[in-house]
């Protein structure tokens, strides 16, 4: 008679696959325990560093116990559980929710403070698109406004220094491309929005040199020395100005005079 070689292995298979259902549904299966256990135990998993683990496990509190004391906390702790995960897009959908169900928490600041970091913490190189700068500018500058006198305001203000340098750095890196390609017009534009827009930020000298720059090639010599003016007024020790001074002189030019009426008057020519 022939063996049957296929019966003892498939049974074997659908037994262990029923087992390991049943040991899914066991997992899985819903155990109510007190809202204190469960965020003790989400709080343990946050310091061993498990925050898939700790944000589920904060869920599991607000899922139980959505009325307890504990609930609120286990929401925006899930939030924090997400973003030390780096899983910045589950942390905004949590942390906008709590926003949401609790505008009048005692944390709410931190969320919004940590809904700013959320963005903040994505934001690309300059060579790439800039609407997550965007988004981080605009979440930052909520928490000023709505928490002026808070330490989550006092850091978000140094962060959008530095957002609007970065902002600043891709329209200079545009305009870079435009001038190097002859395009000058298009260069210029982009140039007097660093000038006219992003006046603190580090890119200003250059962004003037450059105007200098362009107009100086497509002679219109009036405005070439308009910008190297308010470049030297207000960045004389500047290398830009000396390279933009150096421009000027080689198309047998000058600068125009430094009287603070007239800078105010060309500065807003510019415009």
């Amino acid at each position: 008679m022939l063996a049957r070689p296929f019966r003892l292995p498939l049974a074997a298979a659908l037994l262990a696959t029923a087992l390991a259902s049943c040991s899914s549904t066991k997992e899985d299966a819903y155990v109510e325990r007190p809202a204190d256990q469960l965020y003790q135990q989400a709080d343990a998993a946050m310091k061993e560093e498990a925050y898939k683990r700790a944000a589920k496990l904060y869920d599991e509190v607000e899922r139980q116990h959505p009325y307890s004391e504990w609930a609120s906390k286990a929401q925006i702790m899930a939030a924090y559980a997400h973003y030390q995960d780096l899983k910045y897009d589950d942390a905004i959908l949590a942390l906008d929710r709590f926003i949401q169900l609790h505008p009048g928490s005692p944390d709410i600041a931190y969320a919004y403070y940590m809904r700013a970091l959320s963005y903040y913490e994505q934001i690309t190189d300059v060579r790439r698109d800039q609407r997550m700068t965007r988004l981080a500018l605009d979440a930052l500058q909520e928490v000023v406004r709505r928490f002026p006198d808070t330490e989550y305001a006092r850091d978000a203000k140094l962060k959008i220094d530095l957002t609007n340098d970065h902002l600043a750095g891709k329209e200079m890196e545009v305009g870079r491309f435009y001038l190097r390609q002859g395009q000058y017009p298009a260069a210029i534009n982009r140039f007097r929005v660093v000038v006219e827009n992003y006046q603190t930020t580090s890119h200003v000298p250059e962004a003037l040199h450059r105007l200098v720059e362009c107009y100086l090639a497509l002679g219109v010599t009036d405005e070439a020395k308009t910008a190297a003016a308010v470049l030297g007024h207000n960045f004389p020790g500047s290398e830009w100005y000396t390279d933009s001074y150096a421009l000027l002189v080689d198309a047998n030019l000058r600068p125009e005079r430094n009287e603070k009426s007239w800078l105010s008057k060309a500065w807003n020519s510019l415009f």
